[in-house]
This record gives structure tokens, C-alpha cells and sequence, in this order.
């Protein structure tokens, strides 16, 4: 659907990708500064930050801040999630790190939770809530008293105390107040963050409002698909959102080059010209990255259709089994399968890829230089 309100202005996709690249302060080396304050300035204005297990090499959530903070140490994140407590974990399009300030645009989705069916039993979840009031914040390896179950799935635990601190963290009533790997520290949310009541949810006027600033801050260009990522029952209000703003003249729509019947649109002032990114800069980005995560998106874009190829088959992987992208300015240029041998202390390349025509071994030097930076991250303690 293409809002009437104005005649859309051309775009050329090299302008859009500049766009969405600044946006995502990946035209720099070093946009948001050191320390923990770089860590929350970083997660606030790109949103969130996604979690995953996966460590290959770092998990995605350390090496998402690192390609932007060239200092970043994981204790910076600890520090704002079980310190400072300027962040939390929860669902997004994923489980992620979000602003504590953010809080409120979830609330509704917690209590929805708690109106779901379930299969965890009620004296289980009253079992891990109980412990937790009692004996403080705890982990499932501190519950040693569980009858073991079958799992349901092969990520899923034996313990149904597992399920129970799973529930009654997407219900709200736990927070997750420290991670170290996959082990997650869990405590009551208003004991944790020193609240006499949770926040109240915000209105759902509200929440579509946050969601279309969030992309706009982040992606620049903004289309309905990326905005409701993952979140297909918001699509048509945020539609009726956009035509407003149209209408008020705080977005105008675009004719991206090459995007057919896709509208997209952007604040006016963010069309002014973008200076080229440094073409000698290099970012070897996580498959979970705000760039890539969205895949459609950045094939269009970028031209770069990424496969995530975990859980694929050895013999029909293209790219390796954690296959990153290799951004060089405003290309991607190569998919690098890399492993952290943190045995030996070596980063490992199991497969190099070049990508693209125009693409060329000239970027192998300034590539490999990143790498070597790279590896003193993920070998860093």
C-alpha cells in the first residue's frame, strides 16, 4: 500500500544503504565512545541488542557492541544489566537486551503471558517463585531437587524447574538479573530493580509509536516489513500510523530504486547527503547483527542473500557452518566460516568466500587486519 499524501522522492539504493549504514553506526569506527556508557548508548539507540547461545566464536551479543565499540569488554554489559540495571532481557523479535527505560512497551506482552495456556504445572512455577522470595536470586543449578522429565526438545532441560523460571520470566515476575554464558541468574523484577510495583504498560497507540521511532532511529529508511519484524499483527495499525505522519508531513514516502511496489519511508531531514563510509573500513559482522538479521532486507540492499547454515547439512553448506558477512564501506565482500580455538588461542578460518563481481583480493590485507583484531577480542578474558 502506497500512502497518496505527496509524491514520492526517488532514491537510489547506494543513497539508501549509506543511510541505513550510518544509522546503524557502521559507517565508523568508533561512534558511541568506551565504556559501560558506550555499551548503554549503543543498545539505546540501536534498540536492542540480540541474544544467542551460539559461541562458535563470541555470542552475538558481545560481538554485535564489539563491531561498534572498539574497546568493549563483556563486563561493560554486566555491569548495566546487574549493576547499574539500565537494561533487561526480554522478547523482541528474539530474546534481547533492552533499555530498562523501554520497560513499559512490554509490560502488556508479560501479562498476556500470564493469561496463556501452559503445560508447566502451578506448583512448579509456585516452587521457583517461592525459592527465589526466599533465598534470593538463583540459577537452575541451584534447584538440585527436581524429578527429571523427558525433554520436548533437544534445547530443552530435564529439570521442570526449567520450564517454571522460563514462564514466570516471560510472565514478568522473574527478571533475569545476570548472565554468565547460557547460565541465566534469575530474581524477583520489583526486588531487582528496587520497584514497589512494575511499571504500567504503556497504550498501544503508544507502543506503535516507540516501535516506529525505534526503526527510524536505526534503519533510516523504514518499510512495514521492517518495522513489525516478526510482528505481522501490528502491521496494518502501523500502516494507519505512518499515513498520519505523511499526512503531518514528519515522513515523507520513497521510490527506492529498484524496490517495486514496496514503499518506504524516512524523516525528511534524514535525506541530506551522507558522506561515503571509509572504503578502507571493515566489519566482520555477526549473522545476528541489526544489519543482517533481517534478511530479505539486506538482500535487497546489499545484494547478499546470507545463509545460516548451522543446522544445514555439511555437504549443502555454501557459505560454512557459522558463516559472518565481511562489510568493506558500503560492500559486502566476502562470508568468512570462522571458529575460536580458545584451547590453542587461535581464531580459525575454515572457509573464505568472496562475493560479488565486483569484489576483488585487494580487500584481503585490510580483512585480515580486522581479523587479527578480532581474535584478540574473542580471546580477550
Amino acid at each position: 500500500m502506497r500512502v497518496a499524501t505527496g509524491k514520492p522522492i526517488a532514491l537510489s539504493k547506494q543513497h539508501a544503504r549509506r543511510l541505513w549504514l550510518a544509522a546503524l553506526r557502521l559507517d565508523t569506527r568508533d561512534p558511541f565512545g568506551a565504556g559501560p556508557e558506550a555499551v548503554q548508548r549503543a543498545i539505546e539507540h540501536l534498540g536492542y541488542v540480540q541474544i544467542d547461545t551460539i559461541n562458535v566464536i563470541e555470542r552475538c551479543h558481545h560481538h554485535i557492541l564489539f563491531t561498534r565499540i572498539p574497546q568493549y569488554r563483556r563486563e561493560h554489559l554486566r555491569q548495566l544489566q546487574s549493576v547499574d540495571k539500565t537494561v533487561f532481557e526480554y522478547w523482541a523479535h528474539a530474546l534481547a537486551y533492552l533499555p530498562t527505560r523501554d520497560m513499559p512497551h512490554y509490560v502488556r506482552l508479560m501479562r498476556q503471558h500470564r493469561s496463556r495456556e501452559t503445560t508447566v504445572k502451578p506448583e512448579e512455577l509456585r516452587k521457583v517463585l517461592r525459592l527465589v522470595k526466599k533465598n534470593g536470586a538463583l540459577s537452575l543449578r541451584d534447584i538440585d531437587d527436581d524429578v527429571l522429565v523427558e525433554k520436548d526438545h533437544a534445547w530443552a532441560s530435564r529439570k521442570p524447574s526449567a520450564r517454571a523460571l522460563r514462564l514466570a520470566f516471560y510472565r514478568g515476575q522473574l527478571t533475569i538479573s545476570e548472565r554468565n554464558g547460557i547460565l541465566k541468574t534469575y530474581e524477583l523484577t520489583e526486588r531487582h530493580f528496587g520497584w514497589s510495583a512494575p511499571p504500567k504498560p504503556a497504550p498501544e497507540r503508544e507502543t506503535l509509536n516507540y516501535l516506529l521511532d525505534r526503526a527510524l532511529r536505526a534503519q533510516a529508511i523504514v518499510s512495514v516489513d521492517s518495522i513489525c519484524y516478526m510482528d505481522a499483527p501490528r502491521k496494518p495499525a502501523m500502516r494507519s500510523l505512518i499515513e498520519g505522519r505523511v499526512r503531518r508531513k514528519e515522513l515523507v514516502p520513497l521510490d527506492v530504486e529498484g524496490a517495486g511496489k514496496t514503499p518506504y519511508w524516512a524523516r525528511p531531514e534524514t535525506l541530506e547527503a551522507v558522506a561515503a563510509p571509509d572504503q578502507g573500513l571493515v566489519h566482520i559482522l555477526s549473522p545476528f547483527d541489526p544489519l543482517t538479521i533481517q534478511r530479505k532486507r539486506l538482500k535487497f540492499f546489499f545484494d547478499y542473500d546470507h545463509l545460516f547454515e548451522a543446522y544445514v547439512p555439511k555437504a549443502r553448506r555454501k557459505f560454512g557452518y557459522f558463516a559472518l558477512p565481511v562489510l568493506v564501506g558500503d560492500t559486502i565482500v566476502a562470508a568468512l566460516d570462522l571458529k575460536t580455538d580458545r584451547e590453542n588461542g587461535k581464531l580459525l578460518i575454515r572457509k573464505w568466500t568472496w562475493l560479488g563481481p565486483r569484489t576483488s583480493r585487494r580487500h584481503k590485507s585490510a580483512i585480515e587486519e580486522e581479523m587479527a583484531r578480532f581474535e584478540r577480542f574473542q580471546l580477550a578474558n
